[in-house]
């Protein structure tokens, strides 16, 4: 395949190793100014490999627990002083929360600047860099307080994984192996077998996870219907991320709380919507293979629902979540009740007793 760019409706996601071709879109497009978002890791490792010659560094703490409104207002606070507007440029070179804070507050700053995403995490190219979801946690709430926009581009250069941790590149995992339950059973059937997942041809997985992510998000760019299924484990999963960044000394990483929500929510599958006990063996010893034990036994159950109340695909009082009726078939807007948490919690327990 010569061309591996994906072109959405309005910006092309750029498949380019040496991000040469980044330098020749700041060039087109006449910035006034550039400005580039960074933690301390993606400042120290990744930050060297962006070829853009001049620019002003606005750096951020890294973690979940700094995606908030206070590092939004450090940040316009920034921009303010060092001269931004409407004709500058943003670029986040950072993950998940790099991506979601930097778009939102390019996004908001004087009604709006271009923003570019320099994903550097196997999650954020796989997840979070397509779709123009920005947001900032809020309470106990994750994403709570966002919109839809668009980035102007998306570079992708799987050169960056050589900078991760190996818990940071398995962390993003979770929604390569979600992409494939909700959307690609063929998927499911190559990579469960995997032993390691350091494997040599990622940028071909990397690719394929961005081409479902494309084609559910151009069905429904604003979450009314079929995008919904991209959640599968977030129900759960965003709730145990919460109350783990709020309460433990190393909080879970996304992946790693995703991955438990899927378990967790292909047991309620097979409770709920009789998806095969067969499916629901092969999903939980794929998962399990890969991805250590949490002790859900520490979290209190009335914590977890009332963080899933403030769910934003939540409507009319009720908890709504996306389960599947096979592999390949999920079905949103499920209601959940409180019960089916705790049987879902000590199915997980169970599960890595066994």
């Amino acid at each position: 395949m010569k061309n591996k760019d994906l072109n959405l409706e309005h910006y092309t996601i750029f498949i380019d190793p040496s991000l040469q071709r980044l330098d020749d879109l700041i060039t087109k497009k006449k910035y006034t100014s550039i400005f580039v978002l960074v933690d301390e890791n993606t400042k120290k490792h990744c930050l060297p490999k962006l070829p853009v010659k001049a620019f002003q560094l606005i750096e951020i703490s890294s973690g979940e627990s700094f995606k908030n409104l206070q590092t939004c207002g450090e940040i316009w606070d920034f921009l303010l002083k060092n001269g931004a507007d409407r004709k500058s440029l943003f670029i986040n070179l950072g993950g998940g929360v790099i991506g979601d804070m930097g778009g939102f507050a390019a996004s908001c700053f004087k009604r709006g600047m271009d923003f570019i995403n320099i994903p550097t995490t196997l999650l954020s190219q796989v997840d979070a860099s397509i779709g123009g979801k920005l947001a900032i946690d809020f309470k106990f709430a994750k994403n709570l307080i966002g919109l839809f926009k668009d980035p102007t581009a998306v570079f992708i250069s799987t050169g960056f994984f050589d900078t991760l941790p190996a818990n940071q590149f398995k962390n993003g995992w979770a929604e390569i192996f979600k992409h494939a339950l909700i959307y690609n059973p063929n998927l499911w059937e190559e990579i469960k077998s995997l032993e390691n997942l350091k494997i040599d041809d990622i940028e071909r997985i990397v690719i394929r996870n961005l081409e479902i992510k494309k084609a559910v998000v151009e069905i429904d760019p604003f979450e009314k219907n079929l995008r919904k299924i991209l959640n599968f484990g977030h129900t759960i999963g965003h709730a145990i991320e919460s109350l783990s960044v709020e309460n433990d000394k190393e909080p879970l990483l996304h992946g790693e709380a995703i991955i438990i929500g899927m378990i967790c929510e292909s047991f309620l599958s097979s409770k709920l919507l009789n998806m095969p006990q067969s499916e629901l063996l092969d999903i939980c010893t794929t998962l399990k293979k890969h991805f250590t034990e949490y002790d859900l036994s520490k979290i209190s159950l009335d914590e977890v629902w009332d963080i899933m109340m403030y769910d934003k695909k939540n409507e009319d009082g009720k908890i709504l979540c996306v389960l599947l009726e096979k592999i390949g078939k999920p079905i949103w807007d499920i209601p959940l009740q409180k019960a089916d948490v705790e049987s879902a919690f000590k199915y997980y327990i169970d599960l890595y007793e066994k």
